[in-house]
């Protein structure tokens, strides 16, 4: 059992599956955490330009703009969010020609929400 944080961090998700991005929701808000999700990176983005977040967590591979590029201005606006990949393909997150943000953390698919939720914790708690 994962002890829900003190101060409740704000997780901005952007997944482009449906499903995968309900299951993820709803094990991270079990957590404790307040989500907001999106189905694209434009859209996420846009969000991120409104409010901080302490964390973003996005698939790679997705329509209108991909988790890299989301990523990487992300952290042109808030050099402080945390930024975790959930992906099928390590590699492309892994290549260092994809201006990826240097201390994101991956996770690689499949993996349980359990473990999603422990790296999401000990993320925050760097």
């Amino acid at each position: 059992m994962t002890e829900a944080p003190e101060m409740t961090a704000k997780i901005l998700l952007a997944e482009d599956d449906t499903d995968m991005r309900r299951f993820l929701v709803k094990a991270l808000q079990n957590a404790g955490y307040d989500v907001a999700s999106f189905d694209n990176g434009l859209s996420a983005y846009h969000r991120l330009r409104e409010e901080p977040f302490e964390l973003l967590l996005t698939d790679i591979v997705m329509p209108e703009m991909d988790g890299i590029e989301l990523a990487r201005r992300a952290t042109e606006l808030d050099p402080d969010i945390k930024v975790m990949f959930i992906t099928g393909f390590a590699a492309v997150a892994l290549n260092a020609g994809n201006n990826a943000p240097r201390d994101a953390k991956i996770l690689s698919k499949p993996f349980h929400l359990r473990d999603l939720v422990n790296e999401v914790g000990r993320l925050l708690a760097a």
